[in-house]
């Protein structure tokens, strides 16, 4: 029989208040889907180029796009935490979110260092996408289960073992 070991809550009341208040919740709620679908359609495009040779200006477009909106969505998110949690990044709550968040961050800034200063090849740069795509999608999914531990528990994370 499983027993239930309670968390400290994602948030105290008062960063809950905070959070429901703040203009920027609504921001990160716009802006991750928005990023989510612009990285699907990156996804669909590079995976085009890989597998024909067609589309690489596209490819690299929605590459460049999606750069732009994960740096969009960290400085936002970065003003949120400050916001809720009094710091800019690496609060207790959402820690290794971020901390893979910097890894996104610094595979798609690797990418738009090499597409412009020419040190990697077409197939190189695309791959390389992919690579940071897939880390993208780990962090995206950190997110939701903390955001779905975080309704299903009243704000408390739980986590249920053996």
């Amino acid at each position: 029989m499983g027993r239930e070991r309670r968390h400290k809550p994602l948030y105290t009341a008062e960063q809950r208040r905070i959070r429901d208040a703040s203009p920027w919740t609504l921001v990160q709620g716009i802006l991750a889907p928005v990023q989510l679908v612009i990285c699907i359609i990156s996804i669909a495009l590079v995976l085009r180029y890989l597998g024909t040779g067609e589309g690489y200006m596209a490819a690299t477009v929605s590459i460049l796009i999606k750069t732009l909106a994960l740096y969009t969505i960290m400085v936002t998110g970065a003003i949120w935490e400050k916001e809720v949690f009094g710091q800019y990044l690496l609060a207790e709550p959402f820690f290794w979110e971020d901390v893979v968040s910097f890894a996104v961050i610094a595979l798609h800034t690797l990418y738009v260092v090499a597409l412009f200063a020419g040190f990697m090849t077409a197939q190189q740069l695309m791959v390389l996408a992919l690579v940071a795509y897939a880390i993208y999608i780990v962090n995206a999914l950190q997110f939701l289960w903390k955001l779905r531990m975080a309704r299903l528990g009243g704000d408390t994370l739980k986590e249920v073992t053996a």
